[in-house]
Parts: C-alpha cells; sequence; structure tokens
C-alpha cells in the first residue's frame, strides 16, 4: 500500500454551529466533556471529547436561531444508550441540581427499551446517541401487525422517541381510546393511559395527567396485566421527580 492509496481508517468529527462560546463550555463541561481546544479571538473554535468521541464548535451564523433547533448536530452510535443517558443526567443533578428536561440545553427522557435519545446543546444543535442495533426501519402509524390501541401505542413510541413530538403522540393515544376503548383489552387501555399520564407531567400539564391517573385506577387489572404494566409502563412518579 503506497500514501496515494486510500485506507478504510477515517475518522469524522461534526462541526457545528455555536451561538455562545460561553454558555457551550458550560454545558458541556457539566456533563464531564474535557476541552481539548479553545479559542474566541479572532475566530471562535471550541473541541470538546468524552469517552471515544469528538464534537467540535464553530461560529455560528448570524441568522441562525437557537430556538428553532435547527442549527445542525450528529449521529453517534453506541452499543448500548442507557449508561450514556444515566451518565449524562446524573452529572446534570450534580451540576444543575435537576435534569434539564425542557428548553435549551436539554436531554430527551429515557424509557427502558429504547434504542436513541437527544441532547440538545445551547445553540440548538441536536447530539442523538443512537443504539447500534436499534431497528432499521419504521412503520410511520405504528406496526401494520398491530391494532387498535396496540397499534396507537407503537405509533406514539415513535413519535416520542424518534421524532420528539410528544404533542403528536398524545394525539395518537387519545383519539385511539376514543376509538378503541370500549372493546380493546383492558391492559392496552391501562397502557394507555400511563403513557398518556407520563407525556402530560413531561409536558408540565399535572392536571391532565391526574386525569388519566384517576381513569388508570378504574380500570380492573389481573396480576398478568400488572406484571405486563410493570415491564412495559412508564414510572410516573419517577418521570414527576426527575423533571422537578
Amino acid at each position: 500500500m503506497t500514501d496515494l492509496e486510500v485506507r478504510p481508517n477515517e475518522t469524522t468529527v461534526p462541526l457545528l454551529p455555536c451561538v455562545s462560546a460561553e454558555e457551550t463550555l458550560a454545558f458541556y463541561q457539566a456533563l464531564g466533556f474535557r476541552t481539548t481546544y479553545e479559542q474566541t479571538r479572532p475566530y471562535l473554535y471550541l473541541a470538546f471529547a468524552w469517552s471515544g468521541f469528538e464534537l467540535h464548535y464553530g461560529a455560528a451564523p448570524a441568522h441562525l436561531e437557537p430556538s428553532r433547533e435547527n442549527g445542525g448536530g450528529c449521529l453517534v452510535m453506541v452499543d448500548a444508550v442507557a449508561p450514556y443517558h444515566a451518565t449524562f443526567t446524573e452529572a446534570m443533578r450534580a451540576t444543575y441540581g435537576k435534569v434539564l428536561a425542557r428548553g435549551l440545553p436539554r436531554i430527551t427522557r429515557y424509557r427502558p427499551g429504547a434504542s436513541r435519545f437527544t441532547l440538545v446543546d445551547p445553540s440548538g444543535n441536536s447530539i442523538i446517541f443512537i443504539q447500534r442495533d436499534e431497528e432499521k426501519e419504521l412503520e410511520y402509524g405504528g406496526s401494520k401487525k398491530l391494532k387498535g390501541i396496540a397499534r396507537a401505542l407503537d405509533n406514539a413510541r415513535i413519535l416520542r422517541e424518534f421524532k420528539n413530538d410528544d404533542r403528536a403522540a398524545v394525539r395518537t393515544l387519545t383519539l385511539a381510546l376514543r376509538r378503541h376503548g370500549d372493546t380493546a383489552p383492558p391492559v392496552e387501555r391501562a397502557l394507555a393511559l400511563v403513557a398518556l399520564a407520563e407525556l402530560a407531567v413531561a409536558l408540565d400539564e399535572p392536571d391532565r395527567a391526574e386525569e388519566w391517573v384517576a381513569q388508570l385506577r378504574a380500570i380492573e387489572l389481573t396480576d398478568a396485566d400488572r406484571q405486563r404494566m410493570e415491564s412495559e409502563g412508564a414510572d410516573i412518579a419517577r418521570l414527576r421527580e426527575w423533571l422537578t
């Protein structure tokens, strides 16, 4: 092999727009990233490293509005996403006293079994951590192998975890309960109500959350149903604590 040949040992490092060097430095340092390069004059350039990957930042264009969250982003492929989410949320608690779940910067919540989560930095860039064995194709609208509330639950999962669209997930589940609530198995109705309560807490709508929980308590479930709820359902109390 000569120096003129292409060798399959490339390294790709994302270069993202930065609106505020001070806020970006504070955020990544709070999460435990190492600052490997810091310069603000005569031009801005920041570089961070964590575990085996790097993020680099340059000056953002004048028209970039962080609140629109359309600056840029990158994918970080990992073997398992849960340890990353746990590490970052604990770091946030240690620095900020809470998990940053709303606004900028923030981290999306993680449900057991999920294959991805997103860090959104102060400039509105999305750093998406994805498990390598994640399903390759999604059936938007829910799996066609499922029907009724079960399919709506699958669709809500996709909207919540892949699109970060909690409002759309709420619409999907409430419509499914209206259409299929009278004929669906009790456990499926219960799972939909748990998901709605979790979404209401995440959306800072405590009255709606209590409404869904009250309906949930009225459903009679078997021991098998409760075991399924424990394995598939969200922990509303834990989410409420996580958000506050």
